[in-house]
């Protein structure tokens, strides 16, 4: 073999920046309380956690290939076509599909100046140019994705409510972009977080109307099943069709399936986590702004502190995990006075408002 010669990278591929995640552990620290990767402070439903296990007993035997009860379940509980569904490993995977089947080399994907950072990566690994729009004071703003649309886009990637500011973009505004875009242009509502949003349906009205808008969601949020990687898209037939021919047949395993589908089915238990997030979630809003801390009105399971400077930012962040308190610095969102915290429980709230309170120097 030529030692000179060497595989060929397809392009964008180097061009990605590897995904860092939330810190979980602290030097020094036995325990810490993880605040740095908008997990449910309730762990997911009992009934959920009783399917996982009972799956168990079933670990030699393959998974169904079409994820048909999943897919009836999330049906069920919202009132959709299961036909029209299509199950992936956590939403990453289905906005994966989505990528590569409707973008290439020589494309353009829109997202935002402070969009989740998983989008230019899809776009980089698609051979495909990810296009970034500035927001307005923290959101995203329809006019300026529409002002970016050129002939080669093929894909606008917009989390709503979004990640890492928890703001959202009005229903109208969104009707009015699905309006405004060529019909060759995919519009992915991401609603990782939708369920937080009360009154929210995550766009499934758009895709019903449209036949070029996807709505995206996840387990891993609100029905705390991060640690499985459980997510799901709806659209109009032909698209997850298409989806479906690039899906691997075996993608999600028996115990996936079975502790999604507990966990769907469990509304009471969504419905008490989001009600005890929307209350520690203007508790801790509130307790911030009180303190003179920036925090704009969150939709999801976290809200976004801003502070004076990135020094101060780096300094809070430095008194927090001084007391054993893990948050998410979000510098590479172009966000370098921010931190995000998620909304724990009562008394993790409570806990980063003291820390905070000493740190600004308020008795």
């Amino acid at each position: 073999m030529n030692d000179a010669i060497r595989p060929q990278i397809q392009p964008g591929i180097m061009e990605i920046a590897l995904y860092v995640s939330g810190q979980s552990s602290l030097a020094g620290k036995a325990e810490v309380l993880k605040l740095s990767s908008n997990e449910n402070p309730y762990g997911p439903s009992p009934k959920a956690q009783a399917a996982f296990a009972e799956a168990s007993a079933n670990l030699h035997r393959y998974p169904s290939t079409d994820h048909a009860e999943l897919r009836a379940a999330i049906g069920a509980v919202q009132g959709l076509d299961p036909d029209r569904i299509i199950c992936g490993v956590g939403s990453d995977e289905v906005l994966q599909f989505i990528t590569q089947a409707y973008a290439g080399p020589g494309d353009e994907c829109i997202t935002t100046e402070h969009g989740f950072s998983m989008y230019p990566i899809l776009a980089h690994a698609a051979g495909a140019v990810p296009v970034e729009v500035s927001e307005t004071e923290r959101r995203v703003d329809v006019d300026k994705i529409l002002a970016a649309v050129t002939e080669r886009t093929r894909i606008v990637f917009i989390a709503n409510p979004a990640n890492p500011t928890g703001t959202m973009v009005a229903e109208d505004n969104l009707r009015r972009l699905a309006q405004s875009l060529p019909g060759s242009v995919i519009l992915v509502l991401d609603g990782a977080y939708a369920e937080f949003a009360e009154g929210f349906d995550g766009g499934v009205s758009l895709v019903d109307e449209f036949p070029n808008v996807v709505m995206t969601r996840t387990f891993s949020k609100i029905h705390g099943l991060g640690g499985l990687r459980i997510g799901w898209g709806y659209a109009q037939r032909e698209i997850i069709d298409v989806l479906n021919r690039i899906r691997q047949p075996f993608n999600l395993s028996m115990a996936q399936m079975g502790a999604a589908e507990a966990a769907i089915r469990d509304v009471d238990y969504t419905r008490f986590c989001a009600s005890e997030n929307a209350k520690w979630r203007d508790f801790l809003r509130h307790g911030l702004v009180q303190m003179g801390v920036g925090c704009d009105e969150s939709y999801a399971n976290f809200v976004l502190a801003r502070f004076d400077s990135p020094a101060e930012a780096d300094a809070a962040d430095a008194a927090l995990k001084e007391d054993g308190i893990l948050v998410r610095k979000v510098a590479g969102y172009k966000l370098p006075n921010c931190l995000r915290i998620t909304v724990g429980d009562e008394d993790a709230c409570r806990r980063i408002l003291g820390v905070l309170a000493r740190f600004k120097g308020i008795r």
